[in-house]
């Protein structure tokens, strides 16, 4: 098993390409095995949440069961967080009782902070700016059905959003090809942009923002959309229509224009009906379930590459 040389995850950025297969490879080695050992016996993970979940939550407290250790889970409205203690002193404290945490947060700052004051690993369960969890699940999912990741083109279409950061910042350490087919005002910050184009430039790969979404899914080996509200973004859900819809909605006619061969992905939550229509979610070339699926062997290898 990897051993990961940054003992946090806050982004997919903070992972070498190495490091990136070697969690594929050994999840993928889990997927296949049914007698597995229990390594993290003794062990305690905390899941610090100030937002909703059902992937995130499951898929680690059933890893960490699974693996031997145990999980406390923390509503931050629980905490004395929620009457002002401050997050250094919170991550000192929950440094003295548990080995490992996850934090899913509003703010990227929060995992910071965590990162910065925890003197045990800090893993982001999801951020206003990344999903590293999450992206390492799509590119496990990706290399089970593609074999490789060598000469793929990934379609991003839709909304610059958290899951998108990581997952132009994964594909193109990669060396997948990018075509994101994203409105103006939604693309991701620029550092994050020039992240990617960088990280690209080292593959030898490609990294192409459009603005029509059939540039981008034309014969694209995958197409992945997510919502055009994420949580947080409640307040501009009729703004965000408007701009998104239907346009950016990934419907058959749509998929169409991918190769014969393409697989459809997407994070969920989904709303069938917005950016993604049922037949395409439900249908042949999507591959949701086997994504989802992948959070809990994904999250089983970084929790043994952090606390191995």
């Amino acid at each position: 098993m990897i051993s990961l040389s940054k003992k946090y995850l806050t982004s997919i950025s903070d992972l070498t390409d190495k490091e990136i297969l070697g969690l594929i490879e050994h999840a993928i080695e889990s997927k296949k095995s049914s007698n597995e050992l229990q390594p993290l016996t003794g062990k305690t993970l905390a899941l610090m949440f100030e937002k909703p979940s059902t992937r995130t939550r499951l898929s680690f407290e059933t890893a960490m069961f699974q693996l031997g250790g145990n999980t406390i889970y923390l509503n931050s409205n629980d905490l004395q967080l929620s009457r002002g203690e401050s997050i250094e002193d919170t991550a000192k404290t929950i440094s003295l009782y548990v080995d490992c945490l996850v934090a899913r947060v509003y703010s990227h700052g929060t995992i910071l902070q965590l990162a910065q004051n925890c003197k045990i690993p800090v893993i982001n369960g999801l951020s206003d700016l990344y999903h590293p969890c999450q992206i390492l699940a799509d590119l496990m999912t990706i290399f089970e059905y593609k074999k490789s990741f060598e000469g793929l083109t990934l379609a991003w279409v839709g909304d610059g959003n958290n899951v998108c950061n990581d997952l132009l910042i994964g594909c193109a350490k990669m060396g997948i090809d990018i075509k994101a087919a994203i409105p103006q005002s939604y693309v991701p910050p620029q550092v994050i942009l020039d992240l990617v184009t960088k990280e690209a430039e080292l593959k030898n790969s490609s990294f192409t923002i459009v603005r029509e979404p059939i540039d981008a899914v034309r014969d694209a080996d995958i197409v992945v959309t997510d919502t055009f509200v994420s949580i947080g973004n409640e307040l501009e859900d009729k703004k965000r229509r408007s701009t998104f819809s239907p346009k950016y909605q990934v419907n058959g006619k749509l998929m169409g224009y991918s190769k014969d061969d393409a697989i459809f992905m997407h994070c969920l939550p989904a709303k069938r009906g917005q950016e993604v229509t049922a037949d395409v979610i439900d249908g042949k070339k999507s591959v949701v379930w086997n994504e989802a699926e992948n959070r809990l062997h994904v999250q089983k290898s970084v929790l043994l590459g952090l606390l191995s």
